[in-house]
């Protein structure tokens, strides 16, 4: 499990002399720097990445030129490649972090601190949602059970807050399922998602499925999120639809859901929250797309895809990369992994969606997997909990590809039964993707 590590407590700021709590890495009165990051190497462009189509993959798709790849070659994934490469060609490591706040140019970390326990849970996804009330009728709290809720979400007799809409949410489109949880710490969902299907030009199916983190120090982490999921999922179905690359249209997806949480700082609602201290909107993203011969991923962040075979006896694999602190001294050359890993600003992610993020640079891949198998696409909240793929698979049920949706459930139900620390959100999308009507069960 990979937990924040903690800071040494300073009593005060070096600054501006105010109090700082535990774990802080810089100074909510002022924005002090409490711990030293070396400025980000500059990343390497996203290549294209194309092969020889795979059986059954039915499409032609012309090669996707993402900017400031014009002339260099094609770098070519190969079945055996899947336990493989990022966009950049590099290995994938087995050990990153999750999703932070800002504490210096290019670094963000995401730890505010919070109580212990909320006074009320989260709904348990195994658990059957209860009817909903008829329209028009008055509302009554689910902590004393006797109080009206008024038009804020406050019980009148207690006080309780209710749990929002986004607390729990399940969807399911064609052969793909999520689930969001609000887990068990945290008072808000700060997770969205997207999920889709869709027929390509030539008449063969495809899935997609969008994640977004908010980050939680930040200014409305949760409209972040959402924005992000909600303008990466039309622009993917779009593209696909018009016959686009499926990683030429998720880089497009990535760009476009920057700019959904670009505008969000620009809105009142972000200026009447914000003060000096705080950040612009921002979360992470990841993405999917599956088509009969062809797996894609996208993502900016430490939310992840793992691939998971049918086939139990094969390997599985992490399709991402985090971007995290850990990561990038490791890719510098600058410190070991395990010295990396041992640091306080491991957990520190690089790469974000938002107005003040460092830079945009989406990585993209595509994989052509020689055996059916499940993708499942999640935010920290669930890999913290399971963070390697070979974890992973262990708890994604045999049955994933014909029933995403359960399986989706169980992977909450898992991160729920862990501890529930942050908000969770699994995808599960089957691969090769099946015709419509073939989804789940």
């Amino acid at each position: 499990m990979s937990q924040m590590p903690q800071q040494a407590a300073l009593p005060k700021c070096p600054s501006c002399a105010e109090p700082v709590e535990r774990g802080d890495l810089f100074c909510g009165a002022c924005g002090y720097d409490l711990s030293v990051v070396p400025a980000p190497p500059q990343d390497r462009p996203t290549p294209t990445m194309t092969g020889p189509g795979a059986p059954g993959d039915g499409v032609d798709w012309p090669a996707p030129e993402p900017p400031g790849s014009a002339g260099t070659a094609p770098g070519v994934h190969l079945p055996a490649d899947l336990p493989g490469t990022d966009s950049g060609g590099t290995p994938l490591s087995g050990h990153e972090s999750d999703a932070e706040r800002s504490t210096g140019p290019g670094v963000r970390l995401d730890r505010p601190a919070e109580p212990e326990e909320y006074p009320l849970q989260a709904p348990d996804p195994r658990l059957s949602p209860g009817p909903s009330a008829p329209a028009g009728t008055a509302t009554v709290c689910v902590a004393c059970r006797t109080g009206r809720v008024d038009s804020d979400g406050y019980c009148e007799n207690c006080g309780h807050a209710q749990p929002r809409e986004r607390d729990h949410v399940e969807r399911e489109s064609g052969p793909v399922a999520a689930v969001s949880d609000r887990g068990l710490r945290h008072h808000r969902n700060e997770d969205a998602f997207a999920v889709g299907h869709t027929t390509l030009p030539d008449g063969t199916p495809a899935a997609l499925a969008v994640v977004c983190d908010g980050v939680s120090s930040a200014t409305r982490p949760d409209d972040a999120s959402l924005a992000a999921s909600n303008a990466a999922g039309d622009i993917l179905l779009a593209a696909l639809e018009r016959g686009t690359h499926p990683q030429q249209a998720m880089h497009e997806a990535i760009v476009a859901a920057a700019q959904a949480v670009d505008a969000l700082a620009e809105e009142p609602a972000t200026a009447r929250e914000q003060a000096p201290h705080q950040n612009a909107p921002a979360c992470t993203i990841v993405g999917a797309v599956v088509t009969s011969g062809l797996l894609v991923v996208g993502w900016v962040g430490d939310s992840r895809a793992y691939w998971v075979p049918a086939d139990r006896g094969a390997p599985p694999a992490r399709l991402t990369e985090d971007d995290s602190w850990a990561a990038q001294m490791v890719a510098a050359g600058l410190m070991s992994e395990a010295e990396a890993y041992a640091d306080q600003r491991a957990h520190a992610i690089t790469g974000w969606l938002g107005a003040d993020a460092y830079e945009l640079d989406p990585h993209t891949a595509s994989f052509k997997p020689d055996r059916p198998g499940t993708v499942v696409v999640c935010t920290d909240g669930l890999w913290n909990y399971a963070e390697s793929a070979e974890e992973l698979s262990e708890v994604v049920p045999a049955d994933a590809a014909v029933r995403p949706l359960h399986s989706a459930q169980v992977l909450v139900g898992h991160a729920l039964d862990g501890g529930g620390h942050d908000n969770v959100t699994v995808a599960v999308l089957p691969f090769p993707a099946p015709r419509q009507g073939a989804g789940s069960a």
